[in-house]
């Protein structure tokens, strides 16, 4: 009855967690939940009145599939001023998330049996969405050692005659590391010499903390602005998860072809959520400073504590709201109840029953001896959560 497609999906480990976690609650488990990808921020006051305005104003129907013209309009101005990008709003579709922009991306790129690169930590959709696509996903690590920054050595062994895309994810998802300008030419150079699509996840691109500044690949040269999707939304940056909207912006033919797609599955995405984002990108500004600020002093917070812990190895973030410490020097060693801690999986069901602290595998992420800890939380709950954590590494003997 279930399709080949469906059997060959792995479920969504981040999602799946979350739901193990809403249970516990329901029982009763006071658990600290450093397993979201979301902020802990309610959204913008500007936004919410921007779309409760539109209900009461009867923008309340269907749009053009690919978003209002408003909309797309103030994409261009945003990509223009912020990535050095220009587009017309014919080449931008507005979806339900950046979720859908990236399936959108990857049907409309690839054939069945096209090879599409990502590398590795990533985030756990890409490797399915290329498969929904009919792609093949090929996956080159991204050395710890060398601040998850990929190599070209490791990027051209894995182009073969198969290779049609290489999907882009700075700052990243999970480990909060920002591909340098010379990364991101690497990558473009690479990607002409082989003729390859760029896919360029930039959703965490305003949450950074350092003076670096986001530099988009679409922005090397002619032939990567001639082939990179641009992929992008407001629900880290804006605090507008719930809202589900994100965007594209491609090249013509690619920018048609999605807005094609679009129109035979959910066509246009919330038009209240349309008429919110305008305001996002107008007004919100000074709201992003102030939650940056916040998510900067837990960033400190965590990294320094993470840091001080034995047999904790982590690099430092300097994106997104992630890090990413390293637990493999716990593999091998017994808990109080005597289970042995042979991986990610276990260390964080470990932490889970020892603590009451939720942290994402490494596995989920392609990234085994990792786990991925948030701080979109509190630094109150950070604080508690990082006793309650060192504490249980050592119980752990």
């Amino acid at each position: 009855m279930v399709s080949n497609l469906v059997k060959n999906l792995n479920p969504s480990k981040t999602l799946a967690l979350t739901e193990k976690i809403s249970r516990l609650k329901g029982q009763g488990r006071e658990i600290l939940a450093f397993n979201l990808g979301e902020p802990d921020f309610n959204t913008p006051v500007s936004v919410i009145e921007a779309a409760e305005k539109a209900m009461r104003c009867g923008h309340t129907k269907y749009t053009s599939v690919a978003g209002i013209s408003e909309l797309r309009t103030e994409i261009c101005r945003k990509l223009s001023e912020d990535n050095n990008l220009e587009y017309s709003p014919e080449q931008i579709c507005v979806s339900t998330g950046a979720k859908q922009a990236l399936v959108n991306s990857a049907q409309a790129v690839c054939n069945p049996g096209d090879e599409v690169i990502i590398f590795t930590p990533c985030w756990v959709s890409y490797v399915e969405i290329v498969k929904i696509a009919g792609g093949i996903p090929v996956l080159v690590k991204a050395s710890e050692e060398n601040g998850f920054q990929p190599s070209r050595k490791d990027l051209v062994k894995a182009v073969t005659p198969a290779s049609k895309a290489i999907i882009i994810n700075s700052p990243n998802n999970p480990t909060g590391a920002i591909y340098s300008e010379s990364t991101i030419r690497m990558i473009a150079e690479t990607a002409e010499k082989y003729g390859l699509v760029m896919i360029s996840d930039e959703i965490y691109e305003k949450l950074i903390y350092t003076d670096e500044r986001p530099f988009s690949p679409a922005s090397v040269s002619e032939y990567a602005m001639d082939n990179t999707i641009t992929i992008n939304g407001f629900s880290k940056a804006y605090a507008m998860t719930g809202w589900r909207i994100g965007y594209t912006a491609a090249p013509k033919e690619l920018a048609d072809g999605i807005v094609s797609l679009q129109s035979h599955t959910t066509s246009n995405a919330n038009t209240i959520s349309q008429y919110a984002a305008i305001a996002a990108l107008k007004e919100c500004s000074a709201d992003i400073e102030r939650m940056k600020t916040a998510f900067n002093e837990r960033r400190l917070y965590l990294f320094n504590r993470l840091k001080s812990m034995s047999r904790i190895e982590c690099v430092e973030s300097r994106g997104a709201f992630y890090l990413m410490p390293n637990v493999s020097g716990y593999y091998g060693s017994r808990t109080p109840s005597g289970d042995i801690i042979g991986n990610s999986n276990g260390f964080c069901d470990y932490m889970l029953s020892e603590a009451s602290i939720a942290l994402v595998p490494g596995e989920a992420f392609e990234s085994p001896e990792n786990v991925r800890i948030s701080y979109a939380a509190s630094l109150e709950n950070l604080k508690k959560g990082m006793d309650a954590f060192e504490q249980a590494l050592l119980n752990i003997k």
